[in-house]
């Protein structure tokens, strides 16, 4: 091992380490209370900021701490092994940025990129509609240019950190009559003023705390220089090529979900007791225990070989969605084994299992829903191997 890649991995340990703690100490005693009351977890986030996650991808010339995407997916795994929503604070957020890092101009990335890695401004993607979800081409929030500012006229649904947060990157049509659609869509830098409107925090089944958020733009002006990269017309391209990341995000976190099942149906079958001994001495459960440890550690390789091929530079669409798909259904059916190995306990809101049971089903329509992972997968397998 050379000793930048020994370096690398002394500086990982320290990081997970530092985050292990602030996990133990400061999110999980708080976890109950704030997901029950639906409360924004200000503190947390607060904390958060200090500890530079809100940088941790964007490169260390702009202030971040410049962390591979491995490392990363195993943040995002321990943070959503004790309570999801913090890791989707972090995660819409380091999309916006990482797509600014990306596709910005250098002007755009001076003045935002330092200020995206302290969370000083903080947000997520703006792209989804009431009617528009998984085809964005479908798209009706329109961007006319009059003089030096886009005048942004719309809505979207099922924002993630517009609530609490002040910044988003924003799809919008600013040539509505362009075909092909994609054509005519842009990406713009909105931060909130006159006319950016949250109109409804949304109820949900899980993914408590966290605000999500349906928005309306009424003659909303964003200057012209907050068009990414400078030219019209390429934001489809640009947003879809930080999906992959996004992929790997929502996989780690599926990861988590799955691996705090395993845990707590591994330690409740030690300590419940029927007919005289332990439940996981039954064969029955010690089945159910069995998979879901192998379920386990078959999304985390696949997560983290997923994460790996996007640090070397590579295509990864078809590893990002195996990983998606595999490690989100992971979570769900670790999440409803453990609820069926804790019993009429495991649907108590006393203990963390039921939490688990509402939050893992976001994961798999999330980010691209499982249906369309597994089209994505086919498609590239085929592309790769042509006979």
């Amino acid at each position: 091992m050379n000793t930048t890649a020994a370096e690398a991995r002394e500086q990982e340990a320290l990081i997970l380490d530092s985050l292990d703690r602030f996990l133990a100490t400061e999110v999980k005693p708080h976890v109950h209370r704030l997901e029950h009351d639906d409360i924004y977890p200000t503190e947390i986030v607060e904390k958060m900021k200090e500890m530079g996650l809100f940088g941790c991808l964007i490169a260390p010339e702009y202030g971040g701490l410049g962390l591979s995407t491995t490392t990363y997916a195993k943040i995002i795994e321990r943070m959503s092994a004790v309570w999801m929503s913090i890791s989707g604070i972090v995660n819409s957020h380091l999309i916006m940025a990482m797509t600014v890092q990306r596709c910005g101009t250098p002007e755009q990335k001076a003045a935002y990129l330092p200020r995206f890695a302290t969370g000083e401004l903080r947000g997520g993607i703006g792209l989804t509609e009431p009617d528009c979800g998984t085809d964005l081409q479908a798209i009706r929030t329109t961007a006319r240019r009059e003089g030096d500012h886009y005048v942004v006229n719309g809505s979207k649904m099922w924002i993630t950190n517009s609530g609490s947060g002040n910044t988003l990157v924003l799809l919008v049509k600013t040539d509505p009559r362009a075909e092909p659609r994609h054509k005519g869509m842009s990406l713009l830098i909105a931060e909130k003023g006159p006319g950016f409107v949250v109109s409804k925090k949304l109820e949900k089944l899980g993914y408590k705390g966290i605000d999500t958020c349906a928005l309306n733009f009424e003659d909303y002006r964003v200057p012209v220089d907050r068009l990414i990269g400078g030219v019209e017309g390429l934001g489809l391209k640009q947003i879809l090529g930080g999906l992959e990341l996004g992929r790997i995000n929502v996989a780690a976190r599926g990861l988590g979900i799955a691996q705090a099942a395993l845990s707590e149906a591994v330690a409740y079958a030690q300590t419940r007791k029927t007919f005289g001994k332990p439940i996981g001495e039954h064969q029955a459960i010690a089945l159910k225990l069995g998979e879901m440890a192998t379920r386990t550690q078959a999304a985390r390789l696949l997560t983290y070989a997923a994460a790996e091929a996007y640090d070397r530079g590579e295509r990864c669409d078809m590893e990002a969605g195996m990983a998606k798909y595999f490690a989100t259904e992971a979570g769900m059916e670790n999440a409803h084994e453990a609820m069926r190995i804790f019993g009429a306990y495991g649907y108590s809101t006393e203990y963390p299992v039921e939490r688990l049971y509402r939050d893992a089903p976001l994961l798999v329509i999330g980010e691209g829903t499982n249906e369309l992972q597994r089209l994505i997968i086919a498609r590239e397998l085929i592309a790769r191997n042509p006979v």
